[in-house]
């Protein structure tokens, strides 16, 4: 209905793009920038090349992450809103929030903090951005830890958008056949020691996030690095969760 050319895009919907379970191949599966990203792009280029090839799986048989998804989700927005995608989240979700994320096409620059990365047990090295374009609606933004605090003070306090959107949202989607990996729509849904746990990690090239809300105790916690190796952000998070929460 919105983009055509999509394989079997009649059968696709926007549940199963924001759900991970489209069946839409990754363009990015790897922890690497690829030759292809020393190029600018553009979200229709992306769609042309990777969500034109055939399904990965039938929609909503399986879970998989797909960035491709989500540039597709991105282009959905646009055009039903008649607005960039950045103009439309900052009218409406960043602006009322008090929250200035950038374009993180914009914050690739000497003026901002670089990323790193590490071949196996090489030498550390500052990472070289992608070109324009390619992280787009699969994770164009660029905040401060305080930013996206934020964010998180609205979904545990269910302000913003309507509370049944916040709940649709952390519901876990089931697949075809009845089973759940407890994803909902672009957040992680698990119950771990005793508590309601939403989160989901973040990567681009040359840096890791993970943001983890504990809804119930309406808590909070978020690790940024500048790097895109190692497991650092998981080890901070339990650090920090030990002590905050205990």
């Amino acid at each position: 209905k919105f983009i055509p050319g999509i394989t079997e895009g009649d059968k696709i919907t926007i549940r199963e793009l924001l759900s991970h379970t489209s069946g839409l191949q990754d363009f990015w599966p790897q922890d690497y920038m690829f030759s292809d990203m020393t190029v600018p792009t553009t979200p229709q280029h992306i769609v042309d090349k990777w969500a034109k090839k055939p399904l990965d799986f039938q929609p909503g048989a399986r879970w998989q992450y797909s960035n491709t998804g989500y540039v597709v989700a991105g282009m959905i927005v646009e055009k039903v809103s008649g607005e960039p995608l950045l103009t439309f989240l900052n009218q409406r979700i960043f602006g009322p929030l008090g929250m200035h994320p950038l374009d993180q096409d914009n914050t690739n620059t000497p003026a901002f903090p670089a990323g790193y990365h590490r071949f196996a047990l090489g030498p550390v090295r500052v990472a070289q951005p992608p070109a324009r374009g390619w992280l787009y609606a699969a994770g164009e933004l660029s905040m401060t830890a305080a930013d996206l605090a934020k964010w998180d003070i609205a979904r545990m306090n269910r302000s913003l958008i309507p509370a049944r959107d916040w709940v649709e949202q952390e519901t876990p989607v089931l697949r075809t056949d009845g089973r759940t990996n407890g994803y909902g729509l672009g957040v992680f849904n698990t119950y771990a020691r005793e508590r309601h746990v939403s989160d989901h990690g973040g990567e681009a090239v040359g840096f890791l996030t993970q943001n983890t809300v504990y809804p119930d105790t309406k808590d909070a916690i978020i690790v940024f690095t500048n790097s895109d190796f190692s497991g650092a952000t998981g080890t901070l998070t339990s650090g920090i969760e030990k002590i905050v929460l205990n």
